[in-house]
Formats: structure tokens, C-alpha cells, sequence
């Protein structure tokens, strides 16, 4: 009897240790941007997707408010710089405060505490987006400003587009050459593996990199996966952005085909990394947008005589339609998976989303009844 009681007191005591140590071990944090994507984008993974879309793996869902210091409908850079510095400032600002000083970033917060960073995109990596977390400067389209403090900005893994803002520059420097001073493994020309130890740096295109209908593959799925390994292996915590970045161009195209492909192909690779963080627990993911583009709605199908113009329903189908080619004022989805979900519920301002991250990096602690 004795022995039993030791026995099942032993097995508490190592149960305790291992959530103790897991309560202990660093955050990751994964944070998942689709440009432009509002909930009928999210809807069409429904209606145009095969399968279950990984969306639904999701129980923690918000809503962010989108407005910025100078507007009521943001652009990229303001909503991204919200997310970055937990801040609202004006439209087009990168990193910066309403007054144009630089504010430090929660990829630069991180830095400072051992974290390994990454950052992927679609467009160029100087683009409003991914420049908002690591760039500072007072307008966005200062994109050879935004590629050279890029090369000193220290993240492990970069991945995206943007060549001609490294080596085609007005002022003839070759940043590339800064990047190799860097130490890092540079690659302009493919995806290839990861030097771990060792920052890596994939710039594979002139501006961006292409839309999946003009033949993108899997780069998005196969780049995200790509820093997933190479962060667990060099076994630190780590933030990384990822981009899916076009859904936001099939709004401003007002193109149905492409955005529905960007939003399918965004959800592979949110599937990418759920699978990765329902193995690694000590991790939060944060799935979100800056804004919706379009102006976009799911409504009914009609098949249409070209000769008469009658109009008729077909109960089987959808269509998108587009209410603009620019932003919109939408409320914004917020996915939450991991350590610290459940702070994302509810309806918030888009800059709370940096609070409620620093808050799952450091929780309250919770004192024994």
C-alpha cells in the first residue's frame, strides 16, 4: 500500500516538473498576416477549397479594429507598424511614432532577449509589411532606405522578393556585399537549405515574388517550413512574420481567381505551422490581417444568356463580388492557437494585438489555491 502511494506521488512529482519546465521554457511566437484578407476572403477557403480548411483547427477568434492616426481606412504600413509597436500612427508610416521617431519593434524587443527572428513574404522584403518590423522610416515607399538597414537589422531568416532595392540602387551600392559582411548565407536565385549556423537570407526576385496564378509553386509553404526546421534545430525561441501577401493584390485587381488562390494557398501553409504547434506546445500562433481589400462579398451565382441577359440562379454555386478595388473599414479576424489564445478573443484595436503578445511572453503568474 505504502509503495503504491509512493509510487503515484512519484509519477505527480515528474508530471509537475514537465509542466513546471514547460511554464518555464521561452514563447515561441508565429505571427501570420494575409494582406488584405477580411472574412469573405477566409470564407471563399470554404466555398472554393477542397477539404476542411485550416481555419477551422482555430477556437480563439477576435476581431481587431483597422483605423489609423491620419485615417479611417489604413494602409499596409500603418496597420503592420500597429501590430510591430503596439502603437497607432499615420498611414505609410514604417516603425515609426505619429511624430516620425523610430519606436523598437516587437522582432528588435525579441532580439534582446536571445530570440532568433524570421521574416516571409511575397512581395519584396522592403515592401510596408515586412519592413514594419524591422525598418524605420518616416513613408513607406522609401524602399533603398528600408534595403539597407534591412542588411544590419540581424534576422536569422529572410525570405521574399526585392533585388533591385539591393544591388540596382540610385546610389550604386550593392547591399548584397553587406549581408555577406553580415555573415549570412545569401541566396538570389533559390530556395535552398538553410546554413544553421548561420542567418540566411533568401532575396529570389527582381521586385516581387509571383502570384500563384502566374506560377508561384509552393514557395510560401515550402519557405515557412524551411524556418520552422531551422529554428527548432538551433533550439532558441524565435518570432517570425510570415506574409501571405497577394490576397490583398486580388482585392486591388478586383481579381476573384487570383484572390481565392492566395487565400487557398495561405491556408496550406497555416496548416504548415498549426502542425508545428501542436508539437510545440510553448508556442502562439496569431493569424490575422491589416486590413480587407475589396470590399469583397459572397453572394449568389447566376448563369446569364448572352442573348436575352436573363439571369438565372444556380443554387450549387457562389460568386465573389467586388465593392472596390481599395481598402476597406472591415473589423478584421484574429486566429489564436497556443500558449496565450485565449487573450485574442473579443474586439479590440488593432495595436492591442502587440500587447496581447508581449502579455502570453509574459504571463501573470497564477497563485496555488
Amino acid at each position: 500500500m505504502a509503495l503504491g502511494i509512493l509510487i503515484g506521488m512519484s509519477g505527480c512529482s515528474i508530471k509537475q516538473n514537465k509542466e513546471k519546465s514547460a511554464q518555464e521554457e521561452p514563447l515561441n511566437i508565429i505571427l501570420m498576416i494575409g494582406d488584405g484578407m477580411g472574412v469573405p476572403q477566409v470564407s471563399t477557403a470554404y466555398y472554393f477549397g477542397e477539404g476542411i480548411p485550416n481555419f477551422s483547427r482555430f477556437k480563439h477568434i477576435g476581431f481587431h479594429k483597422t483605423s489609423d492616426k491620419s485615417h479611417r481606412i489604413t494602409d499596409s504600413a500603418a496597420g503592420a507598424t500597429a501590430f510591430s509597436i503596439g502603437e497607432k500612427t499615420y498611414k505609410r508610416a514604417i516603425g515609426v511614432s505619429v511624430d516620425t521617431i523610430p519606436q523598437e519593434t516587437i522582432l528588435e524587443h525579441l532580439q534582446k532577449q536571445g530570440y532568433q527572428t524570421g521574416l516571409i513574404s511575397l512581395t519584396t522584403v522592403t515592401h510596408a509589411t515586412p519592413a514594419s518590423f524591422y525598418a524605420h522610416v518616416k513613408n513607406r515607399d522609401l524602399h533603398e532606405d528600408i534595403a539597407a538597414q534591412l542588411a544590419t537589422a540581424k534576422v536569422d531568416f529572410i525570405a521574399g522578393g526585392g533585388r533591385n532595392y539591393f544591388r540596382n540602387r540610385t546610389d550604386g551600392k550593392n547591399i548584397f556585399t553587406d549581408f555577406i559582411q553580415q555573415g549570412y548565407h545569401l541566396d538570389t536565385l533559390q530556395l535552398s537549405e538553410p546554413v544553421l549556423d548561420q542567418p540566411n537570407a533568401y532575396i529570389l526576385a527582381d521586385e516581387g515574388i509571383p502570384s500563384k496564378i502566374d506560377g508561384r509553386g509552393d514557395f510560401l509553404s515550402k519557405a515557412t517550413s524551411k524556418a520552422l526546421n531551422y529554428f527548432n534545430q538551433n533550439d532558441k525561441p524565435f518570432f517570425m512574420m510570415v506574409e501571405g501577401s497577394y490576397i490583398d493584390w486580388g482585392g486591388h485587381a478586383e481579381d476573384a481567381e487570383m484572390m481565392i488562390s492566395e487565400v487557398l494557398d495561405f491556408d496550406k501553409t497555416l496548416g504548415v505551422v498549426l502542425d508545428f504547434v501542436e508539437e510545440h506546445p510553448n508556442t502562439l500562433l496569431v493569424v490575422t490581417a491589416d486590413h480587407e481589400t475589396g470590399g469583397v462579398s459572397i453572394g449568389k451565382y447566376y448563369d446569364v444568356d448572352e442573348s436575352t441577359g436573363d439571369k438565372k440562379e444556380v443554387p450549387e454555386k457562389v460568386a465573389v463580388y467586388f465593392n472596390t478595388d481599395q481598402h476597406s473599414g472591415e473589423l478584421i479576424p484574429v486566429f489564436a492557437k497556443g500558449k496565450g489564445a485565449e487573450n485574442f478573443q473579443g474586439i479590440y484595436e488593432n495595436n492591442e494585438i502587440y500587447h496581447k503578445m508581449r502579455i502570453a511572453l509574459n504571463p501573470k503568474p497564477v497563485e496555488n489555491e
